[in-house]
């Protein structure tokens, strides 16, 4: 199964630590890792909610990974909100590290939100930032 996450520049640094094969553990306060089900949810989340966050650095990415079918299966797809798009799996966070492991292949970034106080720069050809 082919999965999108959104993420901000802190855990688009912490991916790439871990050679983007694998997502960063979950703070205390995050109990779910949720990857969603389609890129325009994922393009929604970066666009809207990491361009306007500190805690992102006002830019946002879109990650695309694939998942073993088998093993993602286990999980019941969650529609949030009132719009059909919205879907996503809700994998807790003490499972993430199992979850990892049945990721196919390399995490790949495929779009890039800048927000107006973003301070660096982004390659518009691989969507990474200075850096990584």
């Amino acid at each position: 199964m082919i999965l999108f996450r959104p993420v901000g520049l802190k855990e688009l640094e912490l991916i790439a630590q871990l050679n983007f094969k694998a997502f960063p553990p979950r703070l205390e306060i995050q109990p779910i890792f949720y990857p969603v089900l389609n890129f325009e949810y994922a393009a929604q989340i970066a666009r809207k909610w990491n361009t306007k966050d500190l805690v992102s650095d006002f830019v946002g990415f879109v990650t695309e990974f694939e998942v073993e079918n088998k093993y993602v299966s286990k999980f019941e797809v969650q529609t949030v909100g009132s719009d059909r798009i919205h879907q996503e799996l809700w994998i807790p966070a003490d499972e993430l590290m199992e979850f990892n492991s049945h990721i196919i292949g390399s995490i790949k970034v495929i779009a890039s939100f800048v927000g107006s106080n973003f301070k660096g720069k982004i390659n518009p050809q691989t969507h990474l930032p200075e850096g990584i």
